[in-house]
């Protein structure tokens, strides 16, 4: 393939993977498009329930399921043999298979380097998109006159990715089905059929055994079930002769009944290496392309190789949604579903930035499909049938942002007229009138709301931990946006009595906004009002009060909400969500679910808000050639030279400690913390503006 872009790379080498308890925490991730990975540490160890060499999403993109756990690899040398597999018990690590480990090397895939009595071993993972299925490629080289064989077992499961398995309590075993080098393993009750097979080699039958009480450590950590038995059945044979060199595969693909599991096999009729090596490229050049697109998109811009990573991240997120046949937005791996908030505010940099357009169209089409009462859903319950949850306020009002941004990239007013219009008057009249979880336009036009129906959603027990209800300060800058976006869309579309009325409500809303919000005494914006109470935490979300396309605040108070977030709220990898003076401050993220909750919205560092961040803040410095340097530097460098190259392996993570060193917590990779960091770096820092971005003022 010659496309002159070269994929990047991430290495590990010897030095640093004998730092045990540290690199442990360092994981990697091999998405499908469905919702379905693989994902483990550099060391091949799993630490989390939801670590697994095939993941498989069976309603895509959610019911995820563990069936492959890992494939443990003995080297038989002249009799002798070397385990070089590793797992982790209560009472310690077993077998002890890492020191063998010389090299790690995400390129883009995880690939693990073994060295055995000069004996060499290589094995790379990658995922066919849109598959469950999960190839793993051995490479071996026997220099000497030794004897040897590889035996590669498979350690595999049946299991929610949110459980744990307890053999003793199950009411089902395991049944194997051998055919030519492979077997197909079965639950004795409908569950999921899982196909293993090796393009070389035997597949030798045992009559299996349960490996008892593996010990996941992150979850053990997070105070959260960590103990988790694996059914060990047979193994793989494959033989070395002397002076060999030899290349062969492990293909794990799922499925609901064996035929679905068998399917994949269509794919390599000849289940040759051949045809192996050709899917295989063909995911590299998946990858390559993604690339190339962006290069050609932005010609000027000097892909260095974090940026590679995040163009590539950016793609791991968007998923198929059987429901709908279109896209969607994986929220975080790995064990977010697609929530509509995060969708919609990452739709920009996932989908727009990166010139995929059709996929944008899709995303919207599947949130238009489950709208409810004007409400788009909060999120999709991994094991819900299709049944959304709509607790939310926000997710619908950045849907009209989305909206806005994807015609500034593409003028496609056909199909927003066509598709959207409609959907999007209706959405104002149901706030208008009032519709679920109390929403509804108060009579001094601003939106009022129940408590946690916001992204501040933490929750302990009963005891809502940042309840915001009333008219919280970001769903009133999103409020006046919609509304203004609706003026500019009737008035686009000649409908000139609907475009007066959008007019009025805004203006209704921005003068009752400044008169309501605004804190003469901190020079800034209550986070919150309730009737005649008002909320002076000092929190990151009124920035978005200032980001946004039509803004409420004048030029001078715009400076001082965002002089006063960067001095009070940053956070070294994003915007911290309370100061450290706020007696509430919590400033490290663990611990159980409780301890993690309260610390959540209450100290923790986000990501996502640079990208609201970096936009206010070069909008009212006016995106001056020094600011816009500045502004990469300060606040962009950390999360892009540092972050993508020590948690989660090429992309962001969740959340960060409050406090420094700013550990990294949450999900391994999250998409808004991906997204919004990317956009503001090329709209804002960059500025590469959308090429349709007149139509805001016109």
């Amino acid at each position: 393939m010659n496309v002159g872009i070269d994929l990047p790379k991430i290495g590990v080498g010897a030095k640093d993977l004998r730092d045990f308890n540290e690199i442990l925490k360092t994981e990697w991730i091999v998405t499908n498009g469905l919702g379905g990975y693989a994902s483990s540490t550099v060391l091949g160890i799993n630490t989390r329930k939801y670590h697994g060499l095939l993941v498989a999403s069976f309603n895509p993109p959610v019911d995820r399921r563990v069936l492959l756990s890992k494939l443990d690899e003995d080297i038989m040398i002249d009799g002798d043999i070397h385990k070089i597999g590793s797992n982790e018990f209560k009472y310690g690590i077993h077998p002890k298979g890492a020191p063998f480990i010389s090299d790690f090397l995400l390129s883009p895939f995880p690939t693990f380097k073994y060295n055995i009595l000069n004996v060499q071993l290589q094995k790379t993972v990658f995922m066919v998109q849109n598959r469950n299925a999960t190839i793993v490629s051995y490479r071996i080289f026997n220099p000497d006159e030794n004897r040897v064989n590889v035996l590669i077992t498979p350690l595999v499961n049946s299991r929610h990715f949110h459980s744990i398995t307890n053999s003793e309590h199950l009411s089902w075993n395991f049944n194997q089905k051998l055919f030519d080098q492979g077997v197909i393993l079965e639950p004795s009750i409908p569950l999921s059929s899982l196909l293993l097979f090796s393009s070389c080699g035997h597949y030798l039958a045992e009559k299996g055994k349960w490996v008892k009480e593996m010990y996941f450590r992150e979850d053990a950590h997070r105070g959260e079930s960590c103990l988790d038995d694996v059914f060990q059945p047979g193994f793989f044979k494959i033989e070395i002769a002397s002076k060999e060199i030899k290349r062969f595969h492990i293909i794990a693909t799922a499925g609901i009944t064996e035929n679905e599991a068998r399917d994949f096999f269509s794919l390599i009729p000849e289940r040759s290496l051949k045809d192996i090596d050709t899917l295989y490229t063909s995911e590299l050049a998946h990858q390559q392309s993604l690339l190339t697109k962006f290069h050609k998109r932005y010609v000027n811009i000097h892909l260095d190789a974090w940026l590679k990573w995040l163009i590539l991240a950016t793609d791991t997120f968007i998923v198929k949604r059987k429901s709908t046949k279109t896209k969607s937005v994986i929220a975080g791996y790995p064990w977010f579903e697609d929530w509509g908030r995060d969708s919609l505010i990452s739709l920009p940099g996932l989908t727009l930035v990166t010139g995929k357009f059709e996929d944008a169209k899709e995303i919207l089409l599947t949130f238009k499909r489950y709208c409810n009462r004007g409400i788009v859903p909060n999120r999709f319950p991994d094991l819900a049938e299709d049944t959304p949850i709509y607790n939310t306020v926000d997710a619908t009002l950045w849907y009209f942002h989305a909206v806005l941004q994807y015609l500034k990239y593409t003028r496609d007013f056909d199909f927003v007229k066509k598709e959207l219009l409609d959907l999007l008057k209706g959405i104002i009249d149901h706030h208008i009138r009032g519709t679920l979880f109390n929403i509804h336009m108060d009579e001094d036009g601003l939106l009022a709301h129940g408590p946690q129906l916001t992204w501040m959603d933490a929750k302990v027990d009963e005891r809502i931990i940042t309840p915001r209800v009333g008219k919280a300060v970001e769903i009133q800058a999103l409020w006046h946006n919609s509304l203004k976006i609706m003026e500019r869309l009737t008035k686009y579309f000649d409908e000139k009595e609907e475009a007066e009325k959008y007019s009025f409500l805004a203006e209704k809303a921005k003068n009752s906004f400044r008169e309501k919000f605004w804190n003469p005494t901190k020079k800034c914006l209550f986070d919150a009002v309730h009737g005649e109470q008002r909320d002076s935490s000092f929190r990151p979300n009124q920035v978005i009060a200032v980001m946004l396309d039509f803004p409420m605040l004048n030029k001078a108070r715009s400076k001082q909400v965002v002089e006063s977030v960067w001095k009070r709220l940053w956070g070294t990898y994003g915007l911290k969500t309370l100061p450290k003076s706020d007696k509430r401050y919590v400033g490290t993220y663990k611990g159980d679910r409780s301890h993690r909750d309260e610390a959540y919205h209450n100290g923790t560092v986000w990501p996502w808000l640079l990208g609201p961040f970096i936009t206010a803040f070069l909008k009212v410095k006016n995106h001056e050639k020094h600011w816009r340097i500045f502004a990469f530097e300060t606040f962009l460098k950390p999360l892009f030279l540092e972050e993508i190259f020590q948690a989660g392996f090429g992309t962001v993570s969740e959340i960060f400690d409050g406090d420094s060193p700013n550990a990294s917590r949450g999900c391994i990779a999250q998409a808004w913390s991906v997204a919004e960091p990317l956009r503001a770096y090329v709209e804002d820092v960059l500025m590469q503006r959308p090429p349709y971005e007149q139509f805001i003022s016109t």
